[in-house]
């Protein structure tokens, strides 16, 4: 006789707990990434070389979660205790991940380095330990198949929304502390939302709600008191007053103000001082319009701070000028910013300059006028996203949009201190086949400081000047074309795309000057 089949007892669906672990793997997974490039970021722009600096911190990273895997296994009872814990230590360190480092960089430079990749490894394993735990509690009532797939799909969305956010949104609006904090705020969110899931199974409860209490009561306060960490760490990094501080997408920018008058700053790299601005821009900018001639249609590269457009708009021939700025908050602050506006003459606001924010490398690549002067005024080449406009592609580009009679002017660094890095330069900018003109300039800031001029026609010394100059002069100007021995040519190979020599002969250069 047989037996009749049983009914198939009904699916179940999500239960709460389920969906309430799935979804704090997303939070978990978007938090990790937020320290992990946090971290990153920070390193590029206080220690420059940015592939260096993301590689490393990458590498540190997971590897640090691999330990934290591997020691998840010692974990067997109260997993939801334990889960509760790590969340808030994470929520703790990696919040203030970035306030550490920015404080560290002001009053402990010199461990700097080790404090940066201490944390790196502490959070890493933090984080390597909280999905194997949520794992092994969900695993109660989840078959493993489904459970590795649903755990994976969270974590990855998590990685993805916080890696399109975070240079997009949440640094340019909130900045780089309060972005840290924010999501260790979140992470302590976690924490809260396991007491309440696991109430009836934790032990000393009342210790676990206060421990949530006070983390979270933390991570609000330095959210609130986010500015002051920023400024009692750039007060004391920077010594003068900031008057401007901003972080966009691109870069940090500050403007101090003090005896001396103001002076900018990029990712902590001094950009100019007022003090003694006009003798680099005079340098920069009158060798080349000068000898041109008449030169009507002038594009400035970089630059964005319009002192270069400045000293242009001191030719009457000129009749447009396009300035190429990557970064717009450079360009409206220069414009908006009365006090700044001033030490440019307000320049930016004439009717004869467009300004195009964009990638000078990809605005090059694209059809467009021809120029009679390109002045090309970008940062020192301190990471492969700024070695790319010092290439042979970049000049190879740069070529094609100067005018047969044209000039062209790069700045170079300084040829004193980073000697092979200029040289790098002019035997990048002859690899193109153009002429290379080097010729150099005391800045008291920054020291002896080059040039290059690229043309096709040999370069011609120019007769006269512009009136009202407080540093040229035309007696004085064949003297900027003459290197002494120290600063004479070395052999050099060309800067190319697929290499970035240049990055890692200037690091080498200028690290030699800053560890003495």
């Amino acid at each position: 006789m047989d037996t009749p089949a049983s009914p198939a007892l009904p699916a179940k669906g999500p239960q709460p707990v389920e969906i309430a672990l799935l979804a704090s793997v997303f939070v978990v997974a978007a938090c990790g990434l937020v320290y992990e490039l946090s971290a990153a970021a920070l390193s590029s722009y206080l220690l420059g070389d940015s592939v260096l600096q993301f590689s490393t911190i990458i590498g540190t990273y997971l590897f640090a979660m691999g330990v934290g895997s591997w020691l998840s296994r010692y974990f067997d009872r109260q997993l939801p205790a334990h889960f509760l814990r790590i969340e808030l230590l994470v929520a703790l360190i990696g919040g203030a991940l970035p306030a550490i480092l920015f404080l560290a960089n002001a009053y402990v430079p010199s461990a700097f380095r080790l404090l940066l990749y201490g944390l790196v490894m502490v959070v890493g394993t933090l984080v390597g330990l909280e999905i194997p735990l949520v794992m092994r509690i969900l695993k109660r009532n989840i078959v493993l198949k489904n459970l590795v797939s649903q755990v994976l799909t969270f974590d990855y969305l998590g990685a993805l929304a916080v890696s399109v956010a975070f240079p997009l949104i949440l640094v340019p609006q909130l900045g780089m502390i309060r972005t840290g904090l924010l999501f260790g705020f979140m992470n302590a969110a976690v924490a809260v939302w396991a007491l309440w899931l696991f109430r009836h199974e934790l032990r000393r409860i009342g210790a676990h709600a206060l421990a949530c209490f006070l983390a979270l009561a933390a991570l609000l306060a330095a959210f609130v008191w986010a500015d002051h960490i920023t400024t009692l760490a750039e007060d004391k990094f920077y010594q003068d007053r900031i008057v401007f501080s901003a972080t966009s997408p691109y870069q940090r920018i500050v403007v101090t103000r003090g005896q001396l008058g103001h002076r900018l700053f990029l990712n902590g790299n001094l950009q100019f001082a007022e003090r003694d601005e006009y003798r680099y821009h005079e340098a920069l900018v009158h060798p080349v319009m000068a000898a041109q001639g008449a030169p009507k249609k002038v594009a400035v590269l970089g630059g964005g701070d319009g002192m270069a457009v400045r000293e242009i708009l001191k030719y009457p021939s000129v009749e447009s000028i396009t300035l190429v700025e990557l970064d717009p908050n450079m360009t409206k602050l220069f414009t908006e910013h009365e006090t700044l506006a001033a030490l440019n003459a307000h320049s930016l606001s004439s009717p004869k300059v467009k300004i195009v924010n964009t990638d000078a490398f990809q605005w090059l690549q694209q059809p467009g006028d021809m120029f009679d002067v390109i002045v090309v005024d970008f940062p020192d080449p301190t990471n492969f996203a700024i070695g790319k406009l010092y290439t042979n592609s970049f000049y190879s580009l740069l070529e094609k949009r100067l005018s047969a009679s044209g000039y062209a002017v790069i700045q170079t660094t300084s040829p004193l201190v980073a000697r092979k890095s200029y040289w790098t330069v002019a035997t990048t900018i002859e690899s193109v086949g153009l002429r290379a003109t080097p010729y150099h300039a005391h800045v008291p800031s920054f020291g002896e400081w080059g040039y290059i001029i690229a043309s096709r026609r040999p370069y011609r010394m120019p007769d006269a000047l512009p009136p009202g100059l407080r540093f040229l002069s035309p007696s004085a100007l064949p003297l900027m074309f003459d290197f002494p021995l120290d600063m004479a040519r070395v052999p050099a190979e060309v800067n190319r795309l697929s290499n970035q020599t240049l990055v890692t002969t200037y690091e080498q250069e200028w690290g030699k000057v800053m560890a003495h």
